[in-house]
């Protein structure tokens, strides 16, 4: 087989760049060892940028979303048992997120891929690339039992943190930086209300807490945890008391319990590997960065990493011109270590650390204290949340 890009991985990475390469008229095949199924089967966040509401929108597979989505102009910090609301559309000249599902971003662009007939190699065994340091490079692997193998101009990593493309870079070529926390989140998924129309983030003496959303009828909470601890160890019920002794009083008596559809505990790390770009090969999202949740900006990166990648291939391969993916690297980069120092620092000051005593704490409600009460240390915080422009700093 031959495509001008053979794209690794099939979430929302993926799947977007190859949708927008379509819409520019620039073949690409998508190669998952996953099953679609088990794909959609991701429980991710789901706070949108603008940015990436722009993205999506370019790909032509925003309608659902614009439908379904639910508009947020800001969001509560709890502390010292009080909530404070960050009003990120006043302090940021308008702007807002919207929360709508990473699993229902995936499902609108495996329908549109889908729709349009083009090829995606899903339970892919022994996917392997090949070539990318030359100007001829391939991906081979196994599908139904039988070999195979597809020539390109271009490969895309887009195969998350474990996949084989980041790992088939020599060591020698790649420097990576990461901070692994000593505590993961505990996530449960109930159809039941939300118990705050917006997003509530908790620092308290027992933990970091986030009362998040997916729809008018169903909620996902998160609980700071020990990395010791297993998902059998949290019953439904014990999940909830937790979560209430976080809470201030009155989203305690608004709170709506049921039984989870859905619970796991995800480590948090923040980690980025650099360069980006190594020959024919292109790193983006998972596979060249992870970052705490806390900032809502893993899915944000991605899109953003795509957008940057879909233009530079696109004019690689239509206009014949490599300045896009000569800059690739350094353009992603920039705006990566951006998200990665305010998901860190966002993370540092909401989560209890095991060594940081009862001067810690005080030093993090202090914090909360000053940013709160400061109009630039509010806008601080919205502006980075709601996402920094696509050409800041440039």
């Amino acid at each position: 087989m031959r495509t001008q890009v053979v794209i690794v991985g099939a979430g929302p990475s993926g799947l977007l760049l190859g949708q927008l390469l379509h819409k520019a008229g620039v073949d690409a095949i998508i190669v998952e060892r996953q099953s679609p199924d088990y794909v959609l089967g991701r429980i991710r966040a789901g706070v949108l940028e603008q940015v990436t509401l722009d993205v999506l929108a370019q790909a032509g597979v925003d309608e659902r979303l614009n439908k379904e989505g639910l508009v947020h102009t800001g969001f509560d910090l709890l502390f010292k048992g009080q909530r404070h609301r960050i009003d990120l559309s006043a302090l940021t000249h308008g702007k807002k997120v919207m929360v709508y599902g990473q699993t229902e971003v995936t499902r609108d662009l495996m329908s549109a891929r889908q729709a349009a007939g083009l090829t995606t190699f899903y339970e892919a065994a022994d996917v392997h690339i090949h070539g990318f340091d030359s100007a001829k490079p391939s991906v081979t692997f196994t599908k139904d039992g039988q070999q195979q193998t597809v020539h390109c101009d271009f490969i895309a990593g887009c195969d998350g943190f474990h996949g084989v493309c980041r790992a088939s870079v020599p060591k020698s070529s790649i420097q990576e930086f990461e901070r692994v926390y000593p505590f993961g989140w505990l996530g449960v998924l109930s159809d039941t209300r939300p118990v705050h129309e917006e997003l509530i983030y908790v620092n308290s003496t027992r933990g970091f807490a986030l009362c998040s959303q997916r729809s008018h009828s169903r909620s996902r909470y998160y609980l700071q945890v020990p990395l010791t601890d297993k998902v059998e160890d949290w019953s439904d019920e014990a999940f909830w008391t937790e979560l209430r002794n976080r809470l201030d009083p009155a989203a305690r008596e608004q709170l709506v319990t049921g039984a989870s559809i859905e619970k796991s505990i995800a480590p948090l790390r923040s980690f980025v590997a650099e360069p980006m770009r190594f020959g024919t090969l292109f790193l983006a999202g998972d596979a060249a960065h992870i970052v705490p949740p806390t900032g809502a900006k893993g899915l944000n990166l991605a899109a953003t990493d795509v957008k940057y990648l879909s233009d530079a291939l696109v004019e690689a391969c239509v206009e014949k011109s490599r300045a896009g993916i000569d800059h690739y690297s350094e353009r992603c980069l920039a705006r990566i270590w951006r998200a990665e120092r305010f998901s860190w620092w966002f993370t540092s000051l909401m989560h209890r650390f095991p060594d940081q005593g009862e001067i810690g704490q005080k030093f993090q409600e202090a914090e909360l204290d000053y940013l709160i009460h400061s109009e630039s240390g509010s806008r601080t915080i919205a502006e980075n949340y709601v996402g920094l422009p696509l050409n800041f700093g440039e």
